[in-house]
């Protein structure tokens, strides 16, 4: 149900890089799927390198099982999100995959100046390019955020400063406590030898 109009927007993507097409076009009658739950997408590479939407369920050269998760960190470019897709089949092609996805430009300037004219398109360029910056920094600081909210904030987690020094004390209050028990061992012994001597009388 897709392929046919994704595989328009990878075209008009690789058109647009049209170094790219003559990379895909070396694997040229391979086909390529990708699982992202509950879809699949399938797409066959043609001799100049573009793509034709192709039935998922046929067996595929390539396979990638991509989690919905794992969606906005690939839109990020979050290189650590690659490792976490699932993969299968000709490993030249899916190294190509891997490094198109991270290569490939839209220029969305060219694209919205047709509609509203180079002026405006850029400075909605600008606009979208600002906020996806914001949304790229809030995403990359949100483990750290999370982590001072719990710390500090809403102290359901101790520093690891905290539990050092909390061990520091735990260790001083055990040396003091045998040192205290080496002083009192003499003088308990020195009691019990008073307490036999009287008996003795």
């Amino acid at each position: 149900m897709f392929a046919r109009p994704s595989a328009a927007a990878l075209n008009h993507l690789l058109a647009q890089n049209s170094w790219a097409l003559t990379r895909l076009a070396r694997f040229a009658g391979k086909t390529a799927r990708f699982d992202i739950a509950p879809f699949s997408f399938a797409y066959t590479i043609l001799a100049d390198g573009s793509l034709r939407g192709a039935d998922a369920d046929n067996s595929a050269d390539a396979v990638c099982v991509i989690a919905p998760s794992l969606l906005p960190r690939l839109a990020l470019h979050d290189e650590k999100a690659s490792a976490d897709i699932r993969t299968g089949g000709d490993a030249a092609l899916l190294a190509e995959i891997f490094s198109l996805s991270r290569s490939l430009r839209w220029d969305a300037t060219k694209d919205l100046s047709r509609l509203t004219g180079d002026t405006l398109a850029e400075h909605i360029a600008q606009t979208v390019q600002g906020a996806r910056q914001q949304l790229h920094d809030a995403a990359a600081n949100l483990p750290k955020a999370a982590a001072a909210y719990c710390t500090e904030e809403h102290p359901l987690l101790a520093r690891p400063q905290d539990v050092a020094a909390f061990n520091l004390q735990v260790a001083k209050l055990r040396d003091d406590l045998t040192c205290l028990e080496q002083r009192l061992n003499p003088l308990s012994a020195a009691r019990g030898s008073t307490r036999d001597t009287h008996r003795d009388k």
